[in-house]
Order: C-alpha cells, then structure tokens, then sequence
C-alpha cells in the first residue's frame, strides 16, 4: 500500500509540474500543451478507427519481430552457451553487435526488404536477438552439472538436450532476455516506422509533429508507454509463476 500511494503522489506531482509548466508561458505555445487538451486527444484517438487500423499494422509488425528474433536469439543463446568453441569464436561479437545502435541498420534493411512491413520487421528482429542470445547464453552455463550428466547418461541427443534439459533450465532467463527484447524491439519498430512509413502507431505520431498536433502527438506516446508497460507487465507475472 505504501508504494501505491507513493507512485501516485509522484504521478500527481509530475502532472502538477507538467501543468505549472504549460501555464507557464516559458515554452512556444502548444510544445507542453495543457492536460485537458491531451485529455480531450486521448478520447479522439481511441474513438477513431484510423487509430485500430495502425495499432494492428504495428502489432502485427511487432509479433512478427519478436517471434523471429526470439527464436534466433534463443537458438543462439543455446548454442553459444553449450559449444565452447562456438562460444570463443562468436560470442564476443554478439557482445560488441549488442550495444550498437540498431537504427543505424535501417538503411540497409530498406535495401533488403523494401519499405514495407518487412524492413520494420526486420528491424525489431535484430533488436530482439542480442538481448534474448546473451541472456540464453548465460542461463545455458549455470545449468546444474547433474541434469547434464543425466542426459548424457540417458545418451540423449543433442535435441533432446536441447529441449528436455537446456531450455526447462533457463526459463528464468530466457523470459527475462525476451522482456528485454521486447522492449528493444519495440523501440526499434516504431523508429523504423518514422522513417519512409504509411502505416503503423510511428507513423501516427510523425504525423501528428508534422501537423503540429501536439495534444494528439502526446496522446499517441500515453497509449504506446500504456501498452508497452502492460506487456511487459505480463512477462513479469509469467516469469515470477
């Protein structure tokens, strides 16, 4: 109850000082437009079916990304962490490839894929692998030695290790590296929808800049903050059951 009632005193105090500062006069008018106004825009935005339309091409990009980039990650990660030799000869790229910008990808992902769905996907595709990899990679070498030693007492194959022993084992860490991913993942999306896009919740609210529609440009990043949290909150239930 404590840490309730202090996260919503610092939600009032942020749209308190959010207000002081649009009435403030300090700022070009409308660059922190008033709560009411991006009250009013949320109520549009979730009236309007254009809304639906552009969450579904970004969440429909985005499922694409995370499955493809999860299961690389997660096959990698498993890879580099039960082969010693795999894991000396790649695993120091995946951890210098990890911290690198992935925007800086995207023009060579339009070269491949083109400017639709698929260079947005591939985008959170690549962002999603290097956290998954390096958390899988982690988990597969603190695996207790006697599961091991079991499955190679039962002569189990390299997939059944894989399966039956590896990926049981790093449950913990596999969902905590796809949180992680998700979020990249999202990030790199909806930048990669900015850019050349027609479609998606980015291109929504590069549209709203555009236009100069800040109250509805505001409103568009509430409800992107609202979904991202409820999901990750989600992966945080799972991974605690």
């Amino acid at each position: 109850m404590a840490a309730a009632r202090l996260r919503l005193i610092a939600a009032v105090a942020i749209m308190a000082a959010w207000e002081a500062l649009a009435a403030s006069g300090l700022l070009f008018r409308d660059v922190v437009p008033s709560l009411w106004y991006i009250a009013k825009a949320l109520a549009i935005t979730l009236a309007d079916p254009a809304f639906y339309r552009n969450l579904g091409v970004t969440s429909g990009e985005f499922l694409m990304a995370v499955s493809v980039g999860g299961l690389a990650g997660a096959s990698a990660g498993l890879a580099l962490g039960a082969n010693r030799f795999l894991a000396a000869a790649y695993e120091r790229w995946v951890h210098y490839l990890a911290p690198v910008p992935k925007i800086i990808f995207f023009p060579a992902l339009l070269l491949a894929f083109g400017a639709g769905p698929g260079s947005k996907i591939a985008m959170g595709a690549i962002s999603c692998f290097f956290p998954v990899a390096i958390s899988v990679a982690s988990g597969v070498r603190a695996v207790r030695p006697v599961l091991l030693n079991v499955g190679h007492g039962f002569r189990a194959t390299t997939w059944q290790m894989a399966t039956k022993i590896y990926l049981p084992a790093v449950r913990e860490p596999l969902l905590n590296g796809l949180r992680l991913g998700f979020g990249v993942a999202a990030i790199g999306i909806l930048l990669a929808e900015t850019k050349l896009s027609k479609a998606g919740i980015g291109f929504l609210v590069m549209d709203s800049y555009r236009r100069f529609d800040m109250p509805g440009m505001y409103a568009l990043l509430i409800l992107v903050v609202l979904l991202v949290a409820a999901v990750n909150a989600a992966l945080t239930r799972l991974n605690r059951n």
